[in-house]
């Protein structure tokens, strides 16, 4: 996996410490991540640290200083929100201890707090989603979004990319949009709420994952 190969290769003669800083398991694809990066350090030979911050910034912090203090070669972090790292990732600095950004970005005034990030580009999925959806409608209809976790670079990129694409056509309103935190059971709540709310003037539902999608259904 890329997160490993971008330190592994100046460790060659020492065995890899790696502290891995996970949001949770709020869905599968989560669960999967998880399970792909473990694996992976599992067959490379390196002593994987994992902690699951159960969807909390507090817990994931916690997690980052125990990493430090521990002395690890590395760190891999999973961001459940945007802000609020500069102060753990500017000890981490200090300690030259490189840290991977994995499925999430970042707002930080130094871009040197982190070595990279592996992610998608979420303002093009929601561009994507809104294309098709214009497509799909043509152009006119009322639509609900079930937006991710509050704060998270995902929920807000994919809501800034639908939300471009549906400004360019007039016949189409988002009526409703309500965090369901990227799960499953709370996509299905507010999606009760919404079908309270508007019934039958709902024409199209847009979730910012699969498992808020499957919840609405």
């Amino acid at each position: 996996m890329l997160a490993f190969s971008v330190f592994a290769a100046s460790a060659a003669n020492k065995k890899l410490v790696v502290g891995f800083s996970q949001i949770g398991a709020e869905s599968g694809w989560r669960t999967a991540e998880t399970e792909s990066i473990q694996s992976e350090a599992k067959k490379r030979g390196i002593d994987l640290r994992f902690s699951d911050a159960q969807q909390k910034q507090e817990n994931q912090i916690k997690a980052l200083r125990t990493f430090l203090a521990q002395r690890v070669d590395a760190i891999i972090l999973a961001p459940v929100v945007e802000t609020g790292w500069e102060p753990v990732l500017r000890e981490i600095k200090r300690a030259k201890i490189p840290v991977i950004l994995v499925d999430r970005g970042i707002k930080v005034s130094d871009d040197s707090l982190y070595t990279t990030l592996i992610a998608s580009d979420f303002v093009s999925e929601g561009r994507m989603a809104g294309e098709w959806l214009a497509k799909k409608l043509d152009g006119k209809g009322n639509i609900v979004e079930l937006q991710g976790t509050t704060g998270a670079a995902p929920a807000n990129d994919r809501k800034k990319g639908f939300t471009e694409v549906i400004a360019k056509n007039p016949g189409m309103k988002i009526i409703k949009s309500q965090s369901g935190d990227f799960t499953r059971a709370k996509g299905k709540e507010v999606m009760e709420a919404f079908l309270k709310a508007e019934g039958k003037n709902i024409n199209a539902v847009y979730a910012h994952n699969d498992d808020m999608a499957l919840g609405a259904i």
